[in-house]
């Protein structure tokens, strides 16, 4: 009767933490300076902001978490469960997308713990191809050995390999450059091996700790929320800072939750997103968001990044 009694109590529980946060988006509001920004071309918002004006260290990375899981798993069974977008990678940076969040095993297939699916190699042709239908656009792309997987052999010069002409060289002076300054460039190629040696200082791809996050494993909205800006508390200003700090707005289902897959869970918190920005700023901490990453993510979360971009440049 415990088991069942806690199966019954989650699905309350989670609602309990979703009305803390829609009470305080209708008390206290989602604007913030920028909320109301909305580029015209979500394909080259980066461009439309004006690059010789825009410094990295100024922009707000719209992310998106677990980035190649579209079309993982059984459609009926473990879908629901492994996939946390729905876009390809094309799609996703075509729709506004800035940061990349890949995950790879040994075969070089991408995968969400244990389950796989498509070859790097889709990742790499998709991100090639919007790049050669842009101009301006920055991209950080991470690429990760999962846990509990081996490196692929060979990997770093695989990637350096596939995206040399693209690749902006691992360097502390470039978070306070203008866009304008780092092209032709466009990608900051983030290789997080776990048994391989980390990529050397001034290298064509950067080392791990060069974007870092604190991930917390909890599907309570709330918690979440909070979690994540006492993470903002103890960071230092954006330009004060030589790496990427990623806030990660998403919820994880857990093991003891039958009642929903990663897309109902994670609406939760998805859905406040605006809500977490117009509160970094109630609470003095706006000038620490940076990497801003959810699962499923859409235009108005691109929008709500972009917005705040705007209002730094300006």
């Amino acid at each position: 009767m415990g088991a069942v009694q806690s199966l019954i109590t989650i699905p309350g529980e989670i609602t309990e933490e979703e009305s803390k946060l829609r009470i305080l988006e209708q008390t206290q509001g989602c604007d913030y300076p920028g909320s109301d920004y909305r580029p015209a071309d979500r394909k080259n918002w980066m461009l439309g902001l004006n690059p010789t004006k825009v410094h990295l260290n100024k922009i707000v990375w719209p992310g998106s978490h677990n980035s190649a899981t579209n079309q993982m798993g059984d459609p009926l069974f473990t879908r629901p469960y492994v996939e946390c977008q729905s876009d390809t990678i094309y799609s996703q940076l075509e729709k506004g997308t800035r940061v990349l969040d890949i995950r790879v095993k040994k075969d070089r297939h991408v995968c969400h713990s244990s389950f796989g699916s498509y070859n790097i190699d889709v990742v790499i042709n998709d991100v090639k191809r919007f790049l050669s239908e842009t101009s301006s656009e920055i991209i950080i792309l991470e690429v990760r050995t999962e846990h509990g997987e081996q490196d692929p052999p060979n990997f770093e010069t695989y990637l350096v390999e596939q995206l040399g002409q693209f690749l902006i060289h691992q360097d502390d002076s470039v978070f306070g450059k203008t866009i304008s300054e780092l092209l032709p460039r466009r990608i900051i190629c983030v290789w997080k091996p776990r048994n391989s040696p980390q990529p050397q200082a001034g290298g064509l791809l950067w080392s791990g700790g060069y974007l870092r996050d604190e991930w917390v494993n909890t599907e309570m909205p709330y918690t979440k929320f909070i979690a994540n800006m006492n993470q903002l508390s103890g960071e230092v200003p954006v330009t004060s800072r030589t790496f990427f700090f990623r806030v990660e707005n998403t919820l994880t289902v857990q093991a003891n939750n039958p009642f929903g897959g990663i897309g109902l869970v994670t609406e939760g918190i998805r859905r406040h997103a605006r809500l977490f920005i117009s509160q970094s700023f109630s609470r003095g901490l706006a000038d620490r968001l940076q990497i801003f990453s959810t699962d499923f993510i859409n235009e108005d979360f691109v929008d709500a990044c972009a917005g705040l971009t705007y209002a730094r440049a300006q």
